[in-house]
């Protein structure tokens, strides 16, 4: 509790993918995740949100429980997927990767 009061605590988080963008309007957080419409998520009181070049968000506050809940909300609506690595992940997340279809065999 004292290190959230004097330093903080943050989240980042990071979006692969062709046309995964977010934007700050006001106090929602606008998240375009490739489904026909925006994800509109209101932000609670006592968390700041930043967004860097459209493609990198950070959570930050005093309360740890608070900004983790938060993060995991954004990344609920598209985990990264094995196949492409494409979704929302935390920016320390490791992404196993699958081979994928081995092609025709002759």
């Amino acid at each position: 509790m004292v290190v959230g009061v004097s330093k903080g605590f943050d989240k980042r988080l990071q979006m692969v993918g062709v046309g995964y963008r977010a934007m700050l309007e006001g106090q929602d957080l606008v998240l375009n995740l490739g489904f026909s419409h925006p994800v509109r998520m209101p932000i609670p009181t006592g968390i700041q949100i930043k967004v860097e070049d459209n493609t990198r968000i950070i959570v930050s506050g005093y309360d740890k429980c608070a900004i983790g809940e938060f993060a995991a909300s954004i990344r609920k609506w598209r985990p990264p997927e094995p196949y492409k690595g494409k979704g929302v992940k935390y920016a320390d997340e490791i992404v196993r990767r699958k081979e994928g279809k081995a092609g025709k065999k002759k």
